[in-house]
């Protein structure tokens, strides 16, 4: 039943009225002639309503007057009885024909191209990459050959382990896996000693190879030895023999509690920008992925110029851009010198000398406690960082 009403949307239909003494001799003569009709309703028994097709219809009111019978229409449906409204509409015509074009034409062509599955390769990477192999928004999607250019990306971005590029109509769908960091394997035959890296108070040993040098509430000093590359050995009991070293690697970690101190300055005077009034615009616009700019390539008359961008875009269905209109606007400025909030001059510095303390803790440290110093000097403000960490001393260094 679906079927037929879709078929009957296809091709058409007009609703009809027949009105006489004896409509059913029309249903007769439409019978003789071959006219298909369906949905006969009576609505009393001189007045008959069926339905025709669209191909049909010519010719019936002819039959209705050799039945005596007057012939007129109470509705029409289907696509020709719709097109048929733009006969005269050569405007609206050519509009429908275009847009139809467009949608079988334009829907072959790359209009998005969507990166999933990455997390540490940034996806301008991958699709700069892939924008070198051919696959950008404005290309011919059943020109593009997707598994040679998945293959020949995989050999140049190192990082990545699978590739899959799949097309669906105007978007182009980029799923790539990354490649899991090898482990860092511990080479045994480097021989050395583990020694410390900043000065501190031992607060925990633990030696997985070689001989502990401190125990916990010794001070060291950066360089001294915290574990000893070699094992003592010693001989059977009774002995005269004296006791041996065997080299080794030396592992193990040794944390401590150190002292920091970061220093940082800045200017108490600042350049600012004042506009001179000075102002340049051109138009640019980007079809189908491609620039063009509507503007000579003169230059910016002005030494120092800030560049306003402002863009328009009309998408197609799915939100991918067809027409991206933009226009860029440069304006002239000189500087001057002013001074600066000390103020919000230290609370900045404070906030920098933090991350910078954080980053050298790494993941194996933390700040215990902290204090700030700040001090003018020859125009500048100069702040100071001391802070109590608990940190890993030790570092490994191969024998010499």
């Amino acid at each position: 039943m679906a079927v037929r009403n879709v078929i009957n949307l296809l091709r058409g239909s007009v609703r009809l009225e027949v009105t006489g003494a004896f409509p059913e001799r029309f249903l007769n003569l439409c019978a003789q002639r071959g006219t298909a009709f369906w949905g006969v309703d009576w609505p009393d028994s001189h007045t008959l309503r069926l339905t025709v097709a669209w191909q049909d219809r010519a010719g019936l009111e002819e039959l209705g007057e050799r039945t005596g019978c007057t012939v007129s229409e109470a509705g029409r449906k289907g696509v020709p009885p719709f097109l048929l409204r733009f006969k005269k509409r050569y405007a609206l015509l050519a509009g429908l024909a275009l847009a139809l074009l467009a949608v079988c034409f334009l829907g072959r062509f790359v209009m998005v191209v969507d990166v999933e599955g990455n997390e540490q390769v940034p996806t301008a990477v991958i699709l700069t990459e892939l924008r070198r192999l051919g696959l950008r928004p404005g290309v011919y999607g059943p020109g593009l050959n997707v598994k040679d250019i998945s293959n020949e990306a995989l050999l140049r971005l190192d990082d990545l382990s699978w590739m899959a590029v799949n097309l669906h109509g105007i978007r182009a769908q980029v799923v790539v896996r990354e490649k899991t960091p090898k482990p860092e394997i511990l080479d045994e035959t480097i021989l050395g000693d583990i020694v410390s890296e900043a000065a501190g108070i031992v607060t925990r040993v633990e030696a997985w190879g070689g001989d502990p040098a401190v125990e916990v509430g010794d001070t060291v000093l950066p360089g001294e030895v915290l574990i000893r590359g070699s094992i003592r050995m010693d001989p059977p009991q009774y002995s005269e023999r004296e006791p041996l070293w065997m080299p080794v690697r030396a592992m193990g970690r040794v944390e401590g509690r150190t002292w920091r101190t970061l220093t940082a300055s800045i200017p108490l005077t600042a350049q600012v920008k004042a506009l001179t009034g000075d102002e340049k615009s051109g138009w640019w616009a980007t079809i189908l992925g491609q620039r063009v700019n509507f503007y000579q390539n003169s230059g910016i008359p002005f030494e120092r110029y800030d560049k306003i961008s402002r863009t328009w875009e009309a998408d197609l269905p799915g939100g991918a851009p067809l027409l991206v209109l933009g226009r860029e606007t440069w304006r002239g400025y000189e500087t001057a010198e002013t001074a600066i909030d000390p103020a919000a001059a230290q609370a900045m510095l404070e906030e920098r000398l933090l991350a910078r303390l954080t980053q050298l803790l790494g993941d194996t440290g933390r700040e215990v406690s902290h204090s700030f110093a700040a001090a003018e000097e020859d125009g500048c403000l100069k702040v100071t960082l001391t802070a109590e960490c608990e940190e890993e001393l030790g570092r490994f260094v191969p024998a010499g």
